[in-house]
């Protein structure tokens, strides 16, 4: 016993050794958290507390769950097979196996995996003749899985409009499909053991008495359902509830859009009986800076149960910002910072590039393949690996050599044209045939002249539109420069509506747009900016310099990717207003906050050094963007960080306020706004621009942003950009070769 305590502080050992009750370990980043839980599992064994098949552990991840049997395994020379330990689903599912004839399935049910579940969604939307582009079945899956986790089987979905009604038809017919065929999705798995529970008292007594001790770990990401399913379990209300010990960081929920609920964390201590939080507050990952840091951001967020992390480690180093002009310049800067970082010692696989969106891997997976640097996507895919990347570059091979066999087989019936099975045989045993490519059998099946297959009365389904798409396409790009080549394709393919339809297609729409921008920066970059070549680059990133499982590598990765793990050091880019905290974050309750949750996750992965980086310009969607730093920035107290790049100079001719310009401040890092409206407009005075034909304090006017006044310029030529104060739109950095301004008398 004295073995497997000794080491632990003295929170740690307070939470380990609790006598018999429920209790909420609030437990921050690096504060040794499965430490605490395994090492609670073997004190409460070893002290005769309770046998091993009276305690219930409940994880998130099968990984999380092995690694728990491990450590308990270590520590204690008991058979930890029996044990139930596992996952919300692994648990339910367990129990569901035991007792399937009182929850109403066949022994043998089988479980459907998302896949499939969205396949047997397609074929009801086909047998229920529902348009797929009206109703994507996507979202038909999403519907169903959402009222599910709700707790809500058909009868309890409230139908207020047309919309839901026939969401509601297809769940209807789903559930009488997955009862007739004795399947189970994974949200089914648990409304089905919690409806087990609550419908049979026998079995319910059964194992609250069973089980004394109940402990789960990432408390913070359960939902509603889940915490239902708990306090069933648990016997809360009963004559001798279990003593639940749940371990989780409020500051760390961040999978909001999953489900999880941090309301439960609030709610345990009424619910559970929980007579006290107990709060591991010293980290054993970071050094003080960084966490000073995340303590500084996380305090703007209301509602929280509150901690403060500390480290008997030192300072360390300060939280490094790199203020870049472009996003390119940005990827330069932390390529060569990583090169540098590796030169003294570091290992690749110890350093993490972080970001709040996929899209932005681009520009970044670009420079380091550029620079031979290895690197792995984490718990995702390469840019140009991605699904949807891949379907937008067959369209491209075709229009650039259609006898492209594996691009057509790829998008012929994508988005779905109603092209079957049989067709696609058909086509495949003409080719054959002939010896021919796939291209010239559906030229020859579909008549063979591109006037006839380009007629509208012939092309009005199937392999025909297929075959009129690809050859209105070749006409309509053959002199268009690449980006707007690829605009078209993406427009007249289908495929920006067909994702755009998902309920979460915004992150693949994003990557689609991101190709475009892919585009441009190649047709700046190469000699040759033909479409041919710019397929051959998209080949050449795609294949190269992924690193295998054991090679040395940088690890690239979203932030939600990387909770979890930590790093050496890790670079945060991106950190600019509507992309980290994102745009969608304005129009979600609590989106702000789960923003501000999501950059403290990120902060808390670094052990020795943290930079963040943002971009004053940035190309999103075929277009630049002048950007404004990211509000997080300014929430860390400047004695925390070190600005490797200057702030930006004001020209010695523009307009100040009050000796104060929008964003940072010229020699400090103060976060200042600009004066307003008519206030602005009152103080400024007339410098003109040299050779521009504009002047500071000139009032305007622009299509989208309507009237406003000048107040201030930099750079020259084709690169001058104005800052201009609008009266409804705020200020804004306009490049002045495109801004279309109108002046106002």
């Amino acid at each position: 016993m004295t073995s497997f305590l000794s080491g632990l502080n003295p929170e740690q050992l307070e939470a380990v050794t609790l006598p018999y009750q429920s209790a909420l370990i609030l437990a921050g980043a690096g504060s040794g958290k499965t430490r605490v839980l395994t090492t609670r599992i073997a004190y409460l064994i070893q002290s005769g507390q309770v046998s091993p098949n009276g305690i219930l552990a409940v994880t998130f991840t099968n990984k999380a769950a092995r690694e728990m049997i491990v450590r308990i395994a270590a520590m204690l020379p008991i058979n930890t097979r029996g044990m139930w330990i596992g996952t919300f689903h692994g648990l339910c599912h367990r129990m569901l196996r035991a007792h399937y004839q009182e929850a109403g399935l066949p022994k043998t049910f089988q479980i459907l995996d998302m896949g499939d579940q969205q396949a047997l969604i397609k074929r009801l939307v086909k047998d229920l003749a529902v348009d797929e582009k009206a109703l994507p079945p996507r979202q038909i899956q999403w519907f169903i899985n959402h009222a599910k986790e709700e707790g809500q089987r058909t009868a309890h979905v409230n139908a207020y409009d047309s919309f839901t009604r026939k969401m509601l038809e297809c769940y209807r017919v789903y559930e009488t499909v997955c009862m007739r065929e004795g399947i189970v999705d994974f949200a089914e798995l648990l409304l089905r053991c919690y409806e087990l529970l609550t419908d049979n008292i026998i079995l319910r007594n059964h194992y609250c008495d069973r089980f004394s001790h109940i402990l789960v770990d990432e408390f913070q990401d359960t939902n509603r359902l889940q915490y239902r399913w708990l306090k069933l379990l648990a016997g809360v209300g009963s004559a001798k509830p279990a003593a639940v010990f749940a371990v989780g960081d409020d500051d760390q929920s961040i999978y909001a859009f999953r489900g999880a609920y941090t309301g439960n964390m609030q709610e345990f201590e009424r619910d559970f009986a929980a007579p006290k939080i107990i709060k591991l507050e010293q980290n054993y990952r970071s050094h003080g800076n960084i966490l000073a840091a995340a303590n500084a951001l996380i305090a703007h967020n209301r509602g929280r149960l509150g901690k403060n992390l500390w480290t008997a480690e030192g300072r360390g180093e300060p939280v490094r910002v790199y203020n870049a002009m472009t996003d390119i310049e940005e990827a330069t800067f932390i390529v060569d910072e990583i090169k540098a970082l590796h030169a003294d010692g570091v290992a690749l696989s110890d350093i993490a590039l972080l970001y709040r969106s996929n899209a932005q891997s681009r520009v970044l997976e670009h420079s380091l393949f550029n620079a031979a640097l290895s690197y792995r996507v984490y718990g995702g895919m390469r840019f140009f690996e991605r699904q949807e990347i891949k379907h937008a570059l067959a369209y491209l091979r075709l229009i650039a050599h259609p006898d492209d066999d594996q691009a057509l087989l790829r998008v012929i019936n994508f988005p779905s044209r109603g092209i079957g099975v049989r067709s696609l045989e058909q086509l495949q045993d003409a080719a054959a045939l002939h010896q021919t490519s796939l291209w010239a059998a559906a030229l020859n099946k579909c008549g063979g002249e591109a006037t006839t297959i380009s007629d509208e009365t012939k092309a009005k389904k199937g392999l025909p539109n297929f075959v009129a798409l690809i050859m209105t396409m070749q006409r309509a790009c053959a002199d268009l420069p690449l980006p707007e080549i690829i605009h078209h394709v993406l427009v007249h393919s289908g495929l920006l509506s067909h994702y755009g339809t998902e309920r979460e297609g915004a992150e693949r729409l994003e990557n689609l747009n991101e190709l475009i921008n892919a585009a441009t920066s190649f047709v700046h970059e190469a000699e040759d900016d033909s479409l041919v070549a710019f397929l051959s680059h998209a080949s050449l990133e795609g294949g190269e310099h992924q690193a295998d499982n054991y090679e040395d590598a940088l690890q690239l990765m979203t932030v939600h990717a990387a909770k979890g793990l930590e790093f050496h050091s890790v670079f945060l880019s991106g950190l600019e207003e509507g992309l980290f905290p994102h745009e969608n974050s304005r129009n979600e309750a609590d989106g702000l906050e789960e923003e501000r949750r999501l950059m403290y996750v990120a902060a808390t992965r670094a052990r020795r050094r943290l930079y963040l980086s943002f971009s004053q310009s940035r190309l999103l969607h075929g277009q630049t963007r002048y950007n404004v730093p990211s509000r997080f920035i300014k929430e860390i107290p400047d004695d925390l960080l070190k600005w490797l790049q200057p702030r930006a100079k004001v020209n010695s001719g523009s307009y100040h306020v009050g000796s104060e310009q929008a964003g940072f401040s010229k020699g400090t890092s103060q976060w200042n706004q600009p004066a307003t409206g008519m206030e602005a407009a009152g103080r400024l005075t007339s410098a003109p621009f040299e050779g521009s034909g504009w002047r500071i304090g000139q009032n305007v006017s622009h299509a989208k942003f309507g009237t406003g006044v000048i107040i201030n310029y930099e750079g020259q030529g084709t690169d001058m950009r104005i800052q201009v104060q609008f009266n409804r739109a705020g200020t804004k950095w306009l490049l002045l070769e495109y801004a279309k301004l109108t002046p106002l008398q």
